[in-house]
């Protein structure tokens, strides 16, 4: 079994620092693989004390919990332990935005904005603006609602469903984020759908009048119906953002909710 150890000479009780490790361990895998809180190719100071202090508190708020192993091994499998949880958590949120990167990509590649990308100076990720510009206001209303308490309080109860200590996992913890994956995708296709739609109209009348009047350049004038109806499709159905970002949270609400559940088992 693995000894108590001290800091900075006083004598820790046997088994506090292993559980202390744990709750780090879920803990900054979580937030660090967030969207939002961890974007950043760096790893800052602000990371660290934000990281230290939410797993203090979960910390202290299980009572202090301590955690005896027989080996390095054995507390290396719980180490790992911890820290899948904490990605599969994480990844829930990631899915949530791919969804919106899909129907906004859709957009973009009927609007012949495929070559407009931004790179993102902090991560280095190449986006489409479409892409950026949705996500950053899904991320808006994720933070004007509150959302990150939700994540913090997800965190929490995660362990409640699943304390440190043990080997186990939730037996439906798969089912949960493939089914999560393919409700986002479609989820994704019809946040998109009423653009495309108007989109591919603008296609079939491009077709047309290249058939009756081959003289027009139809290239130059492809680009210019695609650019102008996308812009004006964008500007007349923005007031159907609210309700679809309010789904995509609700749908965010409800992965966490399952995701705890296959946690629990």
């Amino acid at each position: 079994m693995i000894e108590a150890g001290t800091f900075l000479g006083f004598s820790l009780p046997e088994g506090l620092v292993l559980g202390a490790g744990l709750f780090l361990a879920r803990t900054s895998t979580m937030l660090l693989f967030m969207p939002l809180i961890g974007t950043g190719a760096s790893f800052h100071g602000y990371k660290v004390t934000l990281v230290v202090s939410i797993a203090s508190v979960m910390f202290a708020a299980q009572g202090i919990p301590s955690v005896f192993v027989d080996s390095w091994v054995h507390y290396g499998l719980l180490m790992t332990r911890e820290m899948i949880i904490g990605i599969g958590l994480a990844f829930l949120f990631h899915l949530v935005v791919m969804g919106i990167r899909v129907g906004s990509e859709m957009v973009g590649n009927e609007m012949a904005f495929t070559m407009a990308n931004s790179v993102d100076p902090a991560s280095g990720e190449s986006m489409p603006l479409l892409s950026r510009m949705n996500e950053t206001l899904f991320f808006l209303a994720f933070l004007g609602v509150n959302g990150h308490h939700w994540v913090v309080r997800a965190l929490a109860e995660s362990y409640d469903r699943a304390p440190v200590g043990a080997l186990s996992f939730g037996d439906s913890a798969v089912d949960v984020i493939a089914n999560f994956f393919a409700d986002l995708f479609s989820a994704g296709i019809a946040f998109a759908a009423p653009i495309v739609v108007l989109l591919l109209m603008i296609s079939l009348l491009i077709g047309l009048i290249a058939r009756s009047v081959p003289q027009v350049n139809v290239l130059e004038m492809g680009f210019s119906l695609r650019i102008g109806g996308g812009l004006a499709a964008i500007g007349l159905l923005a007031p159907t953002l609210a309700p679809a970002m309010t789904t995509m949270l609700n749908h965010f609400m409800a992965a966490l909710e399952a995701g705890l559940d296959a946690l629990e088992g």
